[in-house]
């Protein structure tokens, strides 16, 4: 699947891109971080200046956060666990959060057994605790490695100084919450009206199926978490998505109200990133069946950096600037190699060893014993590689000009692989049309 999509806002994040192009001095991926010092001693613009003047800001709820983001400031994000991976979706707001070196980062736990209704028309279905206790485990792993890889990267652009920033899980301030206490904290100072304007709510309700009081309540949810944040955290900045502005407007509305705020010192704000949109202009997500992930093993890093456009060379170098970034050096590298294995004209230069490595991990690679590969009719050897699921279908394939192996097509169903279809003794590359890979180790 190709990115039919807005890639211009994911582009506006990498100026080292457009600098390159026109052959001036680069500048760097980041620019602004959390410290004013930072910002003063190396670059012209604060986090929130930066990303409005690369297009990135959708709004603020007020413009006072320019001056506030001068000093260090604590940044929330949250992050609803309702899968155990964040995908492209989510990878501008990561993105901003780089830019701040977010200090606090919040995954909800109870808010993921609800789920947030924004940009949705049907309702979530409820996770089982234990699956969500587990997509809490492995987005922390994730997130922490995102921010590994995005330190190294960054360094590599410019000078840094680093923050530091918290995982945190929301249902500790949640799991001894009784409804008494919800409603006596949280809903005495919501106000109907102003949530049924939400636009996440308004859409809903024009729905046929309208929306449970489940999913009515989660900004109330959400706010509370940044009041609770606000107040045991100092978090002064909320970063969302554009979809997320009613339940951040929701948040300030409570911590107004709870704690009387009047001095501008003691103010929270919002800042909200545009979307990243399919052509259809549908979010990426995980229920919309297009989400293309960032861990690795649910899309590898070789398929990642297949999905970004590549027809011109700054498509194409945002697709290293990105994979790099999520994946790192190393899986960039298994990427590129690769791609540069697979799409050649030809295998005759590809070591054995360089493809095992380019795809160590990968679903693509199956092993067989050698027995079961040496002089044994090729669509069979196919169907144990997986190209094709019975040898009828493989010798369809064949019949239409279909299978090919070592970027050779293959003509007879009943050839029998032989020593010299090994690249090295070690592998062999079934291809299936265009792209459709599959590669067989022989042990």
């Amino acid at each position: 699947m190709k990115f039919a999509c807005d890639f211009y806002k994911l582009y506006k994040t990498y100026p080292l891109l457009i600098k390159r192009i026109q052959h001036s001095k680069p500048t760097y991926f980041f620019r602004s971080f959390v410290s004013s010092a930072t910002v003063k001693s190396l670059y012209d613009n604060n986090a929130v200046a930066e990303l409005n003047q690369r297009g990135l800001v959708n709004a603020l709820t007020s413009p006072e956060v320019q001056e506030r983001v001068n000093s260090p400031a604590t940044i929330y994000c949250g992050v609803d666990p309702t899968a155990s991976s964040l995908h492209v979706g989510n990878l501008l707001t990561l993105i901003g959060l780089l830019h701040f070196y977010v200090r606090g980062h919040n995954l909800g736990g109870a808010t993921g057994s609800i789920g947030d209704p924004s940009g949705r028309k049907t309702e979530r279905q409820i996770l089982e605790i234990d699956t969500i206790t587990s997509n809490i485990k492995h987005l922390d792993v994730q997130i922490q490695k995102f921010f590994n890889n995005g330190i190294i990267y960054a360094t590599k652009h410019g000078d840094i100084k680093k923050s530091s920033y918290k995982i945190l899980n929301n249902n500790n301030w949640y799991e001894n919450m009784s409804i008494t206490d919800f409603l006596r904290e949280i809903g005495r100072f919501a106000r109907i009206g102003s949530m049924l304007t939400r636009e996440s709510v308004k859409v809903r309700m024009e729905n046929a199926q309208g929306i449970s009081f489940t999913e009515f309540s989660y900004q109330l949810l959400q706010a509370y978490d940044y009041w609770y944040l606000y107040n045991h955290f100092n978090c002064r900045i909320q970063l969302g998505g554009s979809d997320q502005w009613g339940n951040i407007i929701a948040g300030i509305d409570l911590i107004n109200r709870k704690n009387h705020i009047e001095s501008q010192k003691e103010k929270a704000y919002g800042v909200t990133m545009p979307l990243l949109l399919t052509s259809a202009g549908e979010k990426f997500g995980k229920s919309a069946g297009n989400a293309v992930w960032l861990d690795e093993n649910k899309t590898s890093a070789y398929d990642f950096y297949q999905d970004m456009p590549e027809k011109h060379y700054a498509q194409t170098q945002l697709a290293n600037e990105v994979t790099e970034l999520v994946h790192g050096e190393i899986g960039l590298k298994k990427a590129q190699l690769a791609t540069r294995i697979l799409f050649g004209s030809s295998l005759e230069d590809v070591q054995g060893y360089d493809l095992l490595e380019a795809f160590n991990g990968d679903a693509r690679l199956t092993s067989s014993p050698k027995d079961n590969v040496m002089n044994i009719c090729v669509d069979r050897v196919a169907c144990n590689a997986n190209v094709c699921k019975t040898r009828n279908e493989t010798q369809k394939f064949i019949k239409n000009g279909g299978l090919y192996l070592n970027n050779q097509r293959v003509t007879d169903p009943f050839y029998k692989i032989c020593e010299k279809d090994l690249i090295d003794g070690l592998v062999c590359v079934f291809r299936l049309g265009k792209s459709n890979y599959r590669l067989l180790k022989v042990l």
